[in-house]
């Protein structure tokens, strides 16, 4: 079906129709890097997770009181230190510790910001096993640390939260106390994340007495996750005399958060995915109307090389590649567009502190690109090869 004289001979008339050829190449570049570009950030954040689901946040649970807001100012339900030994004594679990949570001003160089401050065990600091976080400079909290604070890693840099940037043994206020920094944490990649002070539980209640825990955290059998679960479940309802179906808390896994994501991310990836299906297949009907068109228009042409000697497959395999190679071409240069367009998006989150929201690639994302765009070229130009591939002679050559 292609030899080379096809091949040169279909290239040719391609060459000549430039500008019709661009913009049906156009049309399916703009789909095929829609595609590539929201498949390396979904690939992205797929990565993500997973890393997230086998890293050391696996065997943890999080229980927090019914109607506690995002922000931990809502204390109509309280989790309370009888509610923590009721979770360190469910079966399956190895151990656990209260979590505090609220919102502060934070002042540096007369700056002043509203930030979130949390407060932990630093003989249990399961919370940072859950973030999965490492110190990047200083020292974690200890146990007796007063008046001091470990930073997030946006405090590390000038501008991000403060126009002077801070360091080991700076002084930052915490609602009009000062405290010394003694560290900073690595980067999580998220600007609220890396926006946040710590401090040692003893700590914050000296400095808080009314406040309760904003969440527990429990490390569990991680080969029985949904057993201590129902576990811990079980001995809260007992503790706070609780029905089951009527509880006034909320037990969840870490794998169940990140189940719960995973879901919610393949809705959002799947829904732009089908609105660029949508563009590429308008291109294919784009790319069909240019062959008929192109049919059309070289009618007599068909007749005269058939009338020395073309055969009908040869004739098919002149439109049919000629159709491919378009979508081969726009493969190319789409998944080209689609990594510069990804690389530069990437590194702009990165910059704005949104880490995790970096593009991944692969070479099935590449190839699985271009073949797309080949074989939905190839698949639009069928129709009008076969019906070139149709023409008869006689007509073709007395068409004017």
């Amino acid at each position: 079906m292609f030899n080379e004289e096809t091949i040169k001979y279909s290239l040719r008339n391609l060459k000549h129709r430039k500008s019709r050829s661009f913009l049906t190449l156009f049309s399916i570049l703009i789909g095929i890097a829609t595609i590539f570009i929201f498949v390396s950030f979904g690939y992205g954040l797929y990565n993500y997770t997973n890393e997230l689901s086998t890293s050391s946040s696996a065997d943890k649970v999080l229980v927090m009181a019914a109607g506690a807001s995002g922000f931990g100012l809502d204390e109509t339900f309280k989790l309370t230190d009888d509610d923590l030994d009721a979770v360190r004594k469910a079966n399956g679990v190895f151990d656990a510790s209260g979590v505090y949570f609220t919102t502060v001003q934070a002042e540096s160089s007369n700056e002043k910001k509203f930030i979130f401050l949390i407060a932990y065990d630093p003989g249990d600091p399961l919370i940072l096993e859950v973030f999965n976080v490492g110190i990047e400079k200083g020292r974690l909290l200890r146990a007796g640390d007063t008046k001091s604070v470990v930073l997030g890693y946006n405090y590390l840099v000038p501008g991000k939260i403060f126009k002077k940037a801070l360091d080991v043994n700076s002084v930052i206020e915490i609602d009009g106390v000062k405290m010394k920094v003694v560290g900073f944490f690595e980067s999580v990649g998220s600007p609220q994340d890396d926006a946040q002070v710590y401090t040692t539980n003893d700590y914050f209640e000296e400095l808080y007495p009314n406040k309760t825990y904003y969440e527990l955290v429990a490390k569990v059998d991680i080969s029985d996750v949904d057993r201590a679960v129902e576990n811990i479940k079980r001995n809260l309802r007992k503790e706070r005399g609780l029905e089951k179906g009527k509880e006034d808390f909320f037990v969840q896994s870490f794998n169940d958060l990140i189940e719960s994501f995973s879901v919610v991310l393949n809705v959002i990836i799947g829904f732009v995915i089908l609105i660029a299906l949508i563009s590429v297949v308008v291109s294919a009907i784009n790319t069909a109307n240019t062959m008929i068109t192109s049919v059309l228009e070289r009618y007599k042409e068909i007749g005269i090389l058939k009338a020395i000697g073309a055969r009908n497959t040869e004739i098919f395999g002149i439109f049919l590649f000629e159709s491919a190679f378009l979508g081969f071409v726009a493969g190319v240069c789409g998944v080209i567009v689609g990594w510069i367009f990804s690389a530069v998006a990437g590194s702009i989150l990165n910059g704005l502190g949104w880490g995790f929201l970096a593009p991944y690639y692969s070479t099935y994302l590449f190839a699985g690109c271009i073949l797309f765009a080949t074989l939905t070229g190839a698949i639009s130009g069928v129709a009008p090869a076969i019906r070139a591939s149709r023409i008869n002679i006689v007509d073709a050559l007395r068409y004017e």
